[in-house]
Formats: C-alpha cells, structure tokens, sequence
C-alpha cells in the first residue's frame, strides 16, 4: 500500500511569479480530431476529440514501417508477387516480381505511401500478411494504443479497416521517431532506389510541409474516402519537438502550421531538476536522480508545478511526480543515495539549489 505523497523542500517552480489561470488554447482547427504533443515527455499541448476512433487510412504505414525495420534485415532483397501488384490506390508501381531492398522499399512506402509496398514487406518479415497485423497489434498493445486495432499493412479500406485515434498515432509517431532509420526515412524528400536488375526509380515525399519548412522533420500522408484526409507531422525547434496529428481535416496543411506555430511559440522545454541527489526532510532520506528532468512549458506555468514523492511499497519503488493541480504530469524513479553511484561526480545539494535561485531572484530585482 502507498504511503502517500510527501512534499519535496525544494522549488524550482517559484522562479515564476505569475499567478494568472489560463484556459485551453485558441487554435481553430477543420479537423474532426486533433491533437499536439511535444515528443519527449508526450504532454499533450493541444486537443480535439484526440481519443475518438476513425478510420485512419495511410498513416498506419508508420506502424508498418517500424514493424519491418525491428523484425528484418535491412539489406535483404523483397520480391514483389502478384498479390502485392494488385494492391489498389497509390503505387509504387513494381512490375511482379521484382526485387528490392527491404531499406529501399522502406523509403517507397514512407514517401510515395506506396501500397503494393506495404503488402510485400508485410508478406516479406513474416511470410503472410495475417501474421504481419498480428504484430502490428501486438506493437499497438505495447505501446498503449489502446483505442487501435489494426486489420491491414497499409490503411486501405475497402475490405478491411484500421481503426486509431489521433492521440494513439501520436504515441506511435514518438516511438517510430526514436529510431534512428526510421527518423532518417521520416526526414528525406527524395529517395533514389534500385532493384535488383538495375531498374532505377526516384520516389518524392508527398508530405509537402517537409519541403517548405525548414523546422518539419517528418510526417506521413493518408487519404481515403472512408477516413477522408489524416496527417501526420513532426516538428522541432531548438529542443522542443512537437508531433501535430490530424483526422478528417478538410484542412490539413494550414491545421498543421496553426499548430506547430501555437506550440512553438507558447512552449518551451525547461530543465526542472538536474541531474543529481536531493533531501527529503519528511522521509528523512537523500535521493538521486540519474537524469536530468525537462519539461515543456509556458511562461506563466512555472508557479504551478511542483515535486512529489510517491513511495510505492509493494514494489519497492519511489518516484518523483511532476504535479499540476493534482494533476501527474510526468512519473520518474528515484533512488536512495549510494556512494557507490558515479551519479554524485556532478550532484548538486538542497543548499545549492537554493543559492542558485537567491542568486535569480537578486539578478532580477537588484
């Protein structure tokens, strides 16, 4: 059982003095459903019906980009059968049996949303397309894509249909990002392939953000008459990265734009706590903390976060919460002290901490 709550002495959220309550953002979106979160600690900056299901159409590619790049070797070759060239809608367009680079083939469905594409890397990772979505919801479990259920490997709905919410296909964009080829795939507005027996093709992005702005790192397009327009983008500005997710937007790209510049502009990440050990009075213990806390925020939120510890008796865990009007923003697992962590090269200590912000406040004010 918990024991509870126990306020940490220190308060790095006093270097605020505002004291002023703000409301949910004025963004006008077309989208049916949408949602902003920053990519590291999943804040969700903005919201619109995020948790709503619908049909999600070619952004489930990225779920089965990220399913071949952690199941396949990359350099293996793909060939293209019959079943694969009778995939409908858009088409990279390979004659049968053709063979391709799985890597290659990665960038043709990613930027041409190709899928003749998707069904041959599915059949190619696990030998049949069934067994192919079954790890694609297995994934989806995972990750806390609660609200998903995938039934194909490429979004198309005429017979089957897959089914997320922006929130969800936010969670999945983070993870993807995470991966260093997947991020690099994610990021390229053109690709030059060649098969096998030399056939050379040029595949451009169809996200058309990626070529125009220079803070768009990634996205992927979807399109079909069920799910209607969906869109996914990522941003990044300094350390701040933001992943934008649309459903059924008459409007996408503006959506998109409105977004990023509302959360560019409002948010910022803010190193917390470093990295170090601290005291806590009411435990009568000292703690260290082996990372870093960074967290998105504006301006005016600082005076309304502050620490928690959260001691977990049955699992023989504590943690810090980042807390906002009871509300837990971010969970962390601390540890009690040890001399024997390297940790404590860089520590700081409560005294420090609270010199460093005398030392703000004089700044400041004298």
């Amino acid at each position: 059982m918990k024991k509870g709550f126990f306020l940490i002495i220190f308060s790095v959220f006093l270097l605020s003095f505002s004291f002023t309550t703000y409301g949910e953002p004025s963004v006008n979106v077309s989208a049916e459903c949408a949602v902003l979160i920053e990519r590291q600690t999943q804040r969700i900056l903005y919201s619109k019906a995020a948790h709503k299901q619908r049909p999600v159409a070619s952004i489930s590619k990225i779920m089965t980009a990220i399913i071949a790049i952690e199941n396949a070797h990359l350099n293996d070759y793909v060939t293209i059968s019959k079943e694969a060239t009778k995939q409908v809608g858009s088409s990279l367009y390979l004659p049968e049996g053709t063979q391709i680079k799985l890597r290659d083939l990665l960038y043709g469905l990613m930027l041409r949303s190709g899928n003749d594409a998707a069904y041959a890397i599915a059949e190619h990772v696990f030998g049949n397309v069934s067994t192919f979505v079954h790890y694609m919801n297995e994934k989806a479990k995972e990750l806390g894509m609660f609200n998903s259920t995938f039934e194909n490997p490429s979004g198309l709905d005429e017979e089957s249909v897959n089914i997320s919410t922006a929130y969800d296909m936010a969670l999945l964009t983070k993870y993807a990002m995470d991966n260093p080829l997947f991020r690099e795939i994610n990021n390229t507005s053109r690709h030059k392939a060649e098969t096998k027996d030399g056939m050379v093709y040029l595949w451009y992005n169809k996200h058309r953000l990626i070529n125009h702005y220079d803070y768009i790192i990634g996205g992927k397009t979807g399109y079909t008459k069920l799910a209607k327009r969906t869109l996914v983008s990522v941003g990044k500005k300094d350390n701040l990265e933001l992943i934008v997710v649309t459903l059924n937007s008459s409007d996408d790209w503006n959506d998109h734009l409105r977004l990023f510049d509302y959360g560019f502009k409002e948010y910022e990440m803010v190193t917390l706590l470093e990295k170090g050990i601290f005291e806590s009075k009411e435990l009568d213990k000292i703690f260290y903390v082996d990372d870093k806390i960074v967290y998105p925020v504006k301006d005016e939120e600082l005076n309304q976060f502050k620490f928690v510890i959260d001691v977990d008796d049955l699992n023989r865990k504590t943690y810090l919460l980042l807390v906002n009007d009871k509300r837990v923003m971010l969970k962390k697992e601390i540890y009690l002290y040890d001399t024997t962590h390297s940790v404590l090269n860089d520590s700081f200590t409560i005294k420090d901490l609270w010199k460093g912000i005398i030392l703000f406040i004089r700044e400041l004010f004298w």
